[in-house]
């Protein structure tokens, strides 16, 4: 299977700056149709991109912008939210102008349809792909999975550790790891956090008696939640003047496997930038089944992949 990549993630690729680094070798990507990005300059009063292909200017027409332009199902936002990024593309025609100067028209519909039909319609549930984050709305996070084509992330598969909002997590243009969860009439759900670890893999990295940093993601009557990794919360005792978002130091008073809990003490709070990085325990291309929970905890959570095929 063929794999194609987000935009922007070919960009600086060796293969694709040798494609378009002379006119023989643009012209070669047009006999062997290639799958090639550059940056799109600007997008002119017809909406249609202009491309800058180092030896020469390119042109993706308007209804050649994306997938469903000419039916009008995708907006033209979704071209003029182009200009100044990467963008894929085919090359299907090179013309030459009455003073000798080349001109390439391309067209990203056809990479899009390309990826659709060698990559993203073989990709099944339990696969992990690379992604992309585009955009983000309180109920998730929207993804490139590859050649602009977007994918929902729902906000309850972003981590272990509930967040009011994407952005608690993600930022647009980053760039990330997901699973495919679900493939239903051509449409793809993500999931992120059966990458991030289990209970077990995330509570090896603490002790009882540290006293560690933290996020507080809830303040409810009865305690303070706060994220010690993205797939790991621990709940502190109540403590006035404490609220979401904020950095904390808390001591770990303890540990305990069979119920899935840490218990926190909060040592101080306080406003700060800082955030916790994402740390990737699992690897490979495919995951079958996640288990969170340890064995013999009383909850189990559990992400069966195979059951969505």
């Amino acid at each position: 299977m063929n794999r194609y990549f987000p935009e922007g993630q070919l960009l600086n690729n060796p293969d694709n700056r040798r494609y378009l680094s002379s006119y023989a070798d643009i012209d070669r990507a047009f006999m062997e149709g290639k799958v090639l990005e550059a940056v799109a300059e600007m997008c002119d009063s017809q909406h249609n991109l202009i491309v800058n292909l180092g030896p020469m200017r390119g042109t993706i027409p308007h209804d050649e912008g994306a997938i469903g332009i000419s039916s009008g199902e995708t907006r033209d936002i979704a071209l003029l939210s182009r200009v100044g990024k990467p963008v894929c593309f085919t090359i299907t025609d090179i013309k030459t102008d009455r003073l000798g100067r080349r001109h390439a028209i391309l067209s990203r519909r056809a990479a899009q349809e390309k990826a659709t039909r060698e990559y993203i319609s073989r990709l099944l549930p339990g696969d992990i792909i690379d992604a992309r984050i585009t955009h983000l709305e309180s109920f998730g996070a929207f993804c490139d999975i590859g050649c602009g084509i977007i994918a929902l992330l729902p906000i309850n598969s972003i981590s272990v550790s509930r967040i009011s909002h994407p952005r608690d997590r993600f930022s647009v243009g980053e760039d990330i790891k997901a699973v495919i969860k679900q493939v239903e009439n051509g449409r793809i759900t993500l999931t992120h956090k059966e990458l991030l670890g289990t209970w077990d893999e995330n509570a090896a990295l603490f002790s009882q008696g540290e006293t560690v940093s933290g996020i507080v993601r809830s303040v409810e009557s009865y305690g303070v939640f706060v994220e010690l990794t993205p797939n790991l919360a621990g709940l502190a005792e109540p403590k006035g003047d404490v609220y979401i978002g904020q950095t904390t130091s808390v001591y770990i008073k303890s540990i305990i496997r069979d119920k899935m809990k840490v218990k926190l003490i909060i040592i101080d709070s306080f406003d700060s930038d800082y955030s916790k990085e994402k740390n990737y325990f699992y690897e490979g291309d495919r995951i079958e089944r996640w288990e969170y929970s340890p064995p013999e905890a009383g909850k189990r959570i559990v992400t069966d992949f195979v059951e969505n095929l």
